[in-house]
């Protein structure tokens, strides 16, 4: 778990999650399900992504092993 949360913190790490978000979001807001309840959760789930790959830490980190870089 630790080489995972090691790889992405690291740029290409950060990189994947915020376009992975970003997909996301188009996904939720222009893709199949835009227009419906679940498009908009999907968007709202899609912002967490970006911005934890703009700010550099991972989600997991904090769930797994405290705030430790």
């Amino acid at each position: 778990m630790a080489g995972l949360i090691t790889f992405m913190n690291s740029t290409v790490g950060r990189v994947v999650r915020v376009i992975l978000g970003l997909a996301l979001i188009w996904l939720g807001l222009m893709g199949p399900l835009a227009g419906s309840t679940g498009g908009v959760i999907v968007a709202i789930i899609g912002v967490v992504p970006v911005i934890m790959g703009i700010w550099g830490r991972c989600l997991m980190q904090f769930i797994v092993g405290g705030a430790k870089s």
